[in-house]
Formats: C-alpha cells, structure tokens, sequence
C-alpha cells in the first residue's frame, strides 16, 4: 500500500507536468516541427495533420520507451555497481520467466499497435477519388516535369491542357536562376493527380504535403488529396533518377477556383492543348545548361 501511494504522488505530478507541457506547446511544436503549417494550426491539405500525428506520436512512444530503458540501465550500474572491499562475481541469474515474458510481450504490443496504426492511415491515405474534381497527369523525366490538366477524368485527354517544364538551370554560386515547372492547383477540391515516368524511376514530392509517390516504367501510380490552403510549396524527385536529379524540381500553387481556371484558360490560349505526348520532344535542353536541342530530339 505506502509503494503504490509513493507512485501515485509520483505519477500525478509528472502527469500535471506533461499536461501543461503539451498545453503551452505551439501547432509548429505539436506537429513535430514539420512543415506543413502554419502558426495557427492549419494544414496544407486534409491529410497533412493525419501525415504529422503518425509521426509525433510514434516519436513520443519511442522516446517513452527510451527515456524507461535509459533510467533502467542507470538505475542497474548505480544500484549494482561494485562497491568497495567487494570481490569476484555478483550473483549470477540464469533465469527470471516474468522478465523475459515481459521483455517479449511489450515488444510484440509495440510493433503490432505500430502497425495497426500504420496500416489505418496508410489505407485512407492511398484510397483515390472515384470522381475528383480535377484530374491532373504528372510527368516525371530526366530531369524535369510536365503537367496535363485533364478536368474530372485522368483518362479523357481530348480537352486537356498542359505544360512543359526543364530542369532548374543554376549560376556560379549553384542559385536557381531558370523558371521551374509549376504545377496549379485549386484550393479546396478534390485532387487526384495520375503518375507517370518517361524514362527510370522517380518520386513525386511536395514537401509541405508531407506525402510522396513513386513513378514506375510502364505502371501508373495515383495519389488523391484535397489542398485547404493558398499559397506557394516546393517540389522534388526524392528518387536518385540520374547526373542531375538534384535540379528536377518544381513549384506548386494552390489558388482560388477562377484561378485555376483562368490558369487553364491562358494555357489554351498558348495552343497547349490535347494530349501532352503528341507534342514531347525527348530532348528538350541539354543536361545541365538548358540550351535547346531540337535537331537532337524525338517524339
């Protein structure tokens, strides 16, 4: 009875300690630092938040963990230490059945409720739209991106629009100085974007959306999502893709509806219109300058 009043008084205090802690945190710290959001908590896109407790919470059970397992190795050195006049062997145990079931229970608890966690977010997080509100294809090759706005259906080209990017060009300093493909998106909608690779193996990556996908020759790959906030992100392959993986990068802008149709409006005025691959050149700058290169290409 006095050992559990002395870790009841123990357990209250740190218990207020953490509460309070986890009160005076701001959305940036509550998030895990991640990108992603803003100061007042809200998220680049309706999974963002969904992305970000995964994480945190994993990391607090982990750091739970460690923080037991670390003040038990301490404790056992303090409190089995050798201590002076004594010589030879402690007493050696050979076996403690409740500490190695305990020491295979909570393991096995851990992985399986990672898992489960895992497996619950991951599943709503891969399901796709049946009917988006805007169906984008996004083209990844070495080492750039294009973008096919294709309305509501990621398979009728016919009224699509599009546009061609290159891969960032740098000065001496290695200071982006080439504009880099943008792709648009409205705020608000229900997105689902169609992945595809021209030539070897990349990774979709908006930063801030705290999500990738990969692109696979000869496989298309989808990913849905709804942006919730205005404003400018970067983008990147995250799958080494060759010399200059490093330059194929890419801007998102998520804006208002007639925006993003004013958007669309000014591409069919540029007469990029249909499907995006009658008008491919392999070859549309050479690697590393951006010089044109034409006579060199084919469709």
């Amino acid at each position: 009875m006095r050992s559990q009043r002395r870790l009841r008084w123990a357990v209250i205090p740190l218990g207020i300690v953490t509460a309070v802690s986890l009160a005076a945190c701001t959305p940036t710290e509550l998030n895990g630092y991640l990108p992603g959001f803003l100061d007042d908590g809200s998220q680049a896109t309706n999974h963002t938040a969904m992305v970000s407790g995964l994480w945190v919470n994993s990391w607090l059970v982990l750091l739970g963990v460690g923080v037991i397992t670390w003040g038990l190795l301490g404790w056992a050195a303090i409190a089995y230490r050798r201590r002076r006049g004594q010589t030879g062997l402690p007493v050696q145990l050979r076996y403690n059945m409740p500490i190695e079931i305990f020491y295979t229970i909570v393991p096995l608890i851990l992985i399986v409720g990672f898992f489960a966690f895992t497996a619950r977010d991951q599943n709503i997080l891969e399901t796709q739209y049946e009917d988006p509100d805007v169906c984008i294809t996004a083209i990844g090759k070495q080492w750039a991106w294009d973008f096919q706005y294709n309305g509501d259906d990621c398979e009728e080209t016919s009224d699509a629009v599009w546009t061609m990017g290159v891969q960032a060009q740098t000065d001496e300093k290695g200071d982006i100085v080439s504009e880099l493909p943008t792709l648009v998106l409205p705020v608000d909608k229900e997105v689902k974007i169609k992945l595809q690779s021209r030539d070897v193996a990349h990774s979709f990556w908006i930063i801030d959306f705290l999500y990738k996908k990969d692109l696979y020759i000869g496989r298309d790959n989808y990913w849905s999502f709804t942006p919730t906030r205005e404003g400018e992100y970067a983008g990147k392959c995250a799958e080494l893709c060759g010399e200059y993986h490093s330059m194929m990068l890419f801007n998102v802008k998520v804006v208002s509806e007639s925006e993003y149709e004013d958007y669309l409006d000014s591409l069919r005025e540029q007469g990029q219109t249909g499907d995006i691959n009658e008008a491919y050149v392999r070859l549309q700058n050479l690697p590393g300058n951006g010089s044109s290169s034409e006579s060199e290409g084919g469709h």
